[in-house]
């Protein structure tokens, strides 16, 4: 590794580990809608080349989390309500279509695997930890998607679920909102693992239009 005056110099991030994390900050709120992005001013935060600065904000450009303003650069994408709430109905359609295919394809391992993670929301709900149950949301809707091996699908919903992620973190975290979509997310598993593609994508139809339902009350 090189050294400059004497101290190790830092390997520069690569683009993909920028896109991680300037998409983490998006989501997490710290950079807010309307933001300007400045190449300049992230590669130093970052330590990292303008280039791959510039390479993961055309990949957030892609994803519509940055957009990219004539004569002005980068800034943070707004969505508004009524965007966010259609991406959600869209996305019910699709991941209901994916939780049809997991009911079929499931394996008993991965049975095991959704009924542990059943397991953990569950106590997530009752410990009150509203982070680990968002993150346990997160792994289960990925499961469903994986198990399904719906490649059109999950590449359509990773676009999808990452213009409207911003109301979706925040709603995860509402004081109740857990006690409120575990049962949903309990019938999915279910579902899924007993088989059942009907139920399985009603319970996935059913939980998304609730979390649209939701957006869109919540932010009217």
């Amino acid at each position: 590794m090189e050294t400059l005056g004497g101290t190790t110099a830092r390997p520069s991030l690569t683009v993909a580990e920028l896109v991680d994390m300037l998409r983490s900050a998006i989501v997490g709120g710290d950079l807010v809608p309307n933001q300007r992005l400045v190449e300049a001013d992230l590669a130093a935060e970052y330590g990292a080349s303008r280039g791959n600065i510039r390479a993961a904000l055309a990949e957030l450009t892609v994803e519509g989390l940055v957009e990219r303003v004539q004569n002005r650069g980068a800034r943070v994408r707004a969505v508004s309500v009524e965007e966010a709430v259609e991406i959600t109905e869209v996305r019910a359609a699709l991941e209901a279509l994916c939780a049809r295919k997991a009911a079929e394809r499931i394996t008993d391992d991965e049975a095991v695997e959704l009924q542990e993670l059943a397991g953990r929301m569950k106590d997530a709900v009752e410990r009150g930890d509203r982070d680990s149950y968002s993150e346990c949301n997160q792994i289960l809707h990925a499961r469903v998607i994986d198990i399904s091996a719906q490649q059109t699908a999950a590449a359509t919903i990773h676009r999808l679920r990452g213009q409207a992620v911003r109301f979706q973190f925040r709603l995860a975290r509402q004081p109740g909102r857990p006690a409120v979509s575990l049962p949903q997310h309990l019938a999915i598993i279910d579902a899924v693992c007993a088989h059942n593609p009907d139920a399985a994508a009603d319970a996935m139809r059913v939980h998304l239009e609730s979390v649209a339902d939701v957006i869109r009350s919540t932010h009217t």
